[in-house]
């Protein structure tokens, strides 16, 4: 795809090596574009097989046919995205980079199409759109049901989609609070041993929901929510007895809840409400041999009309190239031990 905003000069050598050159009209988004000292080129380099050199706003590509014609979709469609004026961050280019190899051959394909057609949650700071398919689907999922399950590895983004999704149904004002929980410490949530009150018992296991939200809000209205009650940090033991009417609700590694815990949270959910479940089935920290409520709920509840359910692999890791090797890595070895038991 060749914009007005770019100028491309292609170059087919006899071996089926090819040699693109890429030229962007606005330097300053060029600069972005290539990444603080070429990192995201290098990324691009380490992840497509080609060679990456840029020179003021132009960008060489060498390398197979393919390869080239793969970066070169991607580098524009980085670069369709920054001209609109969104963010460009490392998980970008990743999922930008992911998309383009899960297609194959992206002659025929138009990228950046496909990526503009992704979902998107609209919030008053900032514009989150889908990075990869799965996380389409998951988006997609979370406007479709009340209650969805995103069950997956670290690093796919599920619980920051989640709460992304949490702060536009409360900036509309389609639910009137939001409600964010954690078994905290383990599924026994033992905390007396800490110092402090309760909030400074529980804030270090919620810090990475603290996160997300100074992420996705201004820190002045996410402070003064907190303060008025409209934002709920707590965990999972403080949702017993009660009923979750007009709020979006997000628990977060869902692994380590018993069947129960888990059984006890569902039913709290009340009139007008939404309810996010996050977790990775493979970190249960519960005693061995006993079931998680996640993987019992998602059995259990395994098409029932208004329920959602979208799986994340290792291929969806967005947070760091060598997270999503790492989760391969356990996985093949887990994989081993099931074939050595059997």
């Amino acid at each position: 795809m060749r914009t007005p905003e770019t100028e491309e000069s292609v170059f087919i050598a006899a071996d089926n090596t090819a040699q693109i050159v890429l030229t962007f009209d606005d330097n300053r988004l060029a600069s972005i574009l290539f990444g603080q000292y070429g990192q995201n080129l290098a990324l691009i380099e380490r992840r497509l097989a080609v060679v990456a050199n840029s020179r003021g706003n132009q960008v060489t590509v060498e390398g197979s046919r393919e390869a080239c014609d793969q970066a070169r979709r991607v580098l524009e469609s980085l670069y369709d995205r920054l001209k609109r004026g969104d963010d460009l961050v490392q998980g970008d280019v990743e999922g930008t980079i992911r998309q383009a190899l899960s297609q194959g051959s992206l002659f025929d394909f138009d990228l950046a199409t496909a990526r503009q057609n992704f979902e998107e949650i609209n919030l008053r700071r900032r514009r989150v759109r889908a990075r990869t398919a799965a996380q389409d689907a998951y988006i997609r999922s979370l406007k479709r049901h009340a209650l969805v399950f995103s069950t997956g590895p670290a690093g796919t983004g599920k619980t920051w989609l989640a709460v992304a999704y949490a702060v536009q149904l409360f900036e509309r004002k389609e639910v009137d609070r939001i409600i964010l929980s954690r078994p905290a410490v383990e599924a026994g949530e033992r905390l007396g041993f800490l110092p402090g009150d309760m909030r400074e018992k529980v804030d270090p296991y919620l810090r990475p929901i603290y996160d997300a939200l100074y992420d996705l809000m201004d820190p002045r209205i996410v402070e003064r929510a907190l303060q008025t009650g409209e934002i709920e940090i707590a965990p999972l033991a403080f949702m017993r007895g009660r009923t979750l009417s007009n709020a979006a609700v997000i628990l977060d590694e869902a692994q380590n809840t018993t069947a129960m815990q888990m059984k006890m949270l569902l039913t709290r959910l009340g009139e007008n409400s939404r309810m996010v479940v996050t977790g990775d089935p493979s970190q249960v920290d519960l005693p061995s041999g006993q079931t998680s409520g996640l993987a019992d709920a998602v059995r259990l509840l395994q098409g029932i009309e208004g329920i959602g359910h979208v799986s994340f692999t290792a291929a969806d890791v967005i947070r760091h190239e060598l997270v999503a090797r790492i989760v391969t890595a356990y996985d093949e070895e887990a994989a081993r031990k099931r074939e050595r038991r059997e």
